[in-house]
């Protein structure tokens, strides 16, 4: 990031702290700050996933099975009515496949802040109001199915809804045990060698040496049937940490062994700072850029691990809602074909690894203390 003469010159910078460096250079990172802004909307997503969801995500209805996603009007003549139109139900002669139609002629309005389904928002409050909905009491043929429905006649919105909940805090919570696993782990193999450091190394070249596919095929054929989903939410959150920090740890590792004879490290000893002082207050801070970076771009890969996992069936499985379950409807080509919006849990997947690799390289560069 070139920094201008201006900048240079003014009295502010030689005052400012060492976070408002990072935040004054992360700011000129036009695509990082737009990435930033995406993804904090996911996880706002999270948050209200049960007021932005419309319908219950487990109710289901033979009747409306596989039902295409229907277009929005935002407009009803000159006047801001959004609806929709309803559909209708038929058999392709060809197929035998119940088909459907929309019926220009029933217009289904779309209520905001409408009632629905009790939730308890933020998990306190109790309510029933959503951001979109329709009158209650209304029947099969005039409801909203803003992405259509999947084979069970389950509302593909909702269910993504609530999916995103689960499969950003699996990766939230998995980044953040690897990230203390990875930092205290290698910081103590690097500050003090021998004997703490053969072992830490070993253990990571026994984890990395594990094939991973025969191995969450052998974690999911030990994982009880009985479990609750909480339970496996937890379970796989801990086994993908526990995988994961190998390889923030050999870097720290690395980075300790460069600075542990510098003279600011020598320094911190002579004045009386314990060592894990030393560590976490004085070193740690010193490579901040690189474990940003290499946080930003864990999450991705955890989303991507758990999404991939749950869509082989090695994750979580049904009633879970996340998008790797989601995506298990998409595994039959011939399903595809014929309804290619089950495919559309896989776009948020893209589009949430694309901004934290944005995001990540706008805060490596911002926490740089070498970069300008």
């Amino acid at each position: 990031m070139a920094v201008t003469a201006a900048t240079l010159d003014s009295p502010r910078i030689f005052v400012a702290s060492q976070w408002q460096l990072m935040w004054w250079r992360f700011r000129k990172h036009k695509i990082a700050v737009a990435s930033a802004v995406v993804v904090a909307g996911f996880y706002l997503v999270v948050l209200g996933a049960d007021f932005l969801a419309y319908a219950d995500p487990d109710a289901s209805e033979a009747q409306r099975s596989l039902m295409p996603p229907q277009r929005v009007y935002w407009f009803d003549g000159w006047s801001f009515s959004p609806y929709v139109h309803g559909f209708k139900g038929a058999r392709d002669p060809l197929t035998f496949k119940r088909v459907y139609v929309p019926d220009p002629s029933v217009k289904v309005p779309i209520r905001f802040f409408a009632e629905g389904f009790e939730y308890r928002f933020l998990g306190v409050i109790p309510t029933s109001r959503h951001l979109i909905g329709v009158d209650p009491g209304v029947d099969a043929s005039k409801t909203v199915f803003v992405l259509g429905t999947d084979v069970q006649g389950r509302d593909l919105w909702s269910r993504l809804m609530y999916g995103t909940r689960i499969s950003l805090t699996i990766g939230l919570l998995g980044v953040t045990m690897s990230l203390v696993l990875g930092v205290v782990l290698g910081g103590l193999s690097g500050f003090y060698g021998g004997a703490l450091d053969t072992l830490i190394q070993r253990v990571i070249e026994i984890l990395r040496s594990i094939p991973t596919i025969p191995l969450w095929m052998g974690l999911a054929a030990a994982l009880p049937r009985d479990w609750t989903i909480l339970q496996i939410y937890f379970a796989i959150t801990i086994i993908i940490s526990f995988l994961g920090w190998t390889e923030l740890a050999r870097v720290v590792r690395g980075r300790f062994l460069a600075m542990r004879e510098e003279d600011f490290v020598v320094s911190a000893r002579l004045v009386g700072c314990s060592q894990m002082r030393t560590i976490f207050v004085h070193m740690v801070p010193s490579f901040m850029s690189h474990i940003i970076a290499a946080t930003t771009l864990a999450l991705p890969a955890m989303i991507i691990s758990e999404t991939s996992l749950s869509f082989l069936g090695l994750g979580l499985r049904p009633p879970a809602i996340s998008w790797g379950v989601m995506l298990q409807h998409a595994q039959n080509v011939q399903t595809v074909a014929i309804s290619p919006w089950l495919m559309l849990p896989a776009v948020p997947v893209i589009i949430i690894v694309i901004a934290f690799n944005f995001l990540g390289d706008g805060l490596r560069d911002a926490a740089d203390p070498y970069g300008r």
